[in-house]
């Protein structure tokens, strides 16, 4: 397998080649975020159909058109879209969406109005985008939440609390609480669609790493994230690991050597530690 080819296994004939769409997408000069959302359902769902996504999509364009044409003069977009999000549509978040996997696919957020953060984020986003607002995203530690105009602004709303309005200091105490350290300006650079895309990624692969039972989530988020332009490193050794937990202990031992000739270069302990682990993969199949 070469570093472009998308890792995992090929699509049944017939079907859509999800994961290439989605590899294509997210190496577009423009990657379209929604779409990206909505790949990742179409993977986690095989029985969803294009159908499906297209009726996601132009749910985001019907709130789009609710939202009143006259806050293209006044400005006031997080005032209306939290009428119309957080008031009307109802769209919210609760803790005990945190143990749900549904609260990370697009369109099952679109039809339950519950989410993750960052998942309503991506709602308003591209519900504000539509209408024609200036809207970014802000991945703050810990929790995601949408600004509008410019971002020294920080004219910032949280949608998970439908849509209440934050001030500068409010992002502050929530960085602390997350993290105990202070706000970084860095923390405020708005983000990219792939770096959203790989936060929802890291967000299923954390709600499945405590279910075995469900590595088979796991290994297709950690395959898509592999796809993104820019990943971590050792999302290949994450995915080695999936292999050998999963049984394919030939495919896991190979990933963990291909792993161990990067890891030479930076830290030849871990390598020869990721070998041995590769050696016991295939020991396993005596």
């Amino acid at each position: 397998m070469s570093a472009e080819d998308p890792p995992g296994r090929p699509e049944r004939p017939g079907r859509p080649d999800r994961r290439r769409e989605f590899a294509e997408e997210a190496r577009a000069e423009r990657p379209d975020l929604a779409r990206l959302c909505l790949l990742i359902c179409a993977v986690a769902d095989p029985t969803l159909t294009e159908h499906d996504l297209v009726e996601a999509d132009m749910e985001l364009d019907r709130l789009a058109g609710l939202v009143p044409y006259g806050t293209r003069l006044t400005g006031a977009w997080k005032d209306a879209l939290a009428a119309l999000l957080g008031g009307r549509e109802g769209f919210e978040g609760v803790p005990a969406d945190y143990q749900r996997l549904e609260s990370s696919l697009l369109h099952e957020v679109l039809r339950r109005r519950r989410g993750l953060p960052i998942l309503l984020s991506v709602v308003w986003m591209e519900v504000a985008r539509r209408a024609g607002a200036p809207v970014y995203g802000l991945g703050l530690p810990g929790h995601f939440v949408v600004g509008f105009g410019d971002p020294a602004a920080l004219d910032l709303a949280d949608p998970f609390a439908g849509g209440r309005p934050m001030t500068a200091e409010d992002a502050e105490l929530l960085v602390a609480s997350a993290t105990g350290e202070a706000l970084d300006r860095s923390m405020l650079r708005p983000a990219e669609p792939g770096a959203i895309v790989l936060r929802i990624l890291n967000n299923i692969r954390a709600w499945a790493t405590p279910r075995p039972e469900r590595s088979d989530v796991a290994l297709w988020a950690v395959e898509l994230a592999l796809l993104l332009p820019s990943h971590p490193a050792r999302l290949r050794y994450e995915r080695a690991e999936l292999l050998v937990q999963r049984g394919d202990f030939l495919a896991g031992a190979a990933e963990m050597e291909a792993y161990a000739q990067i890891m030479d270069a930076v830290d030849p302990d871990s390598a020869t530690a990721i070998r041995h682990k590769a050696r016991a993969a295939r020991a396993r199949l005596n």
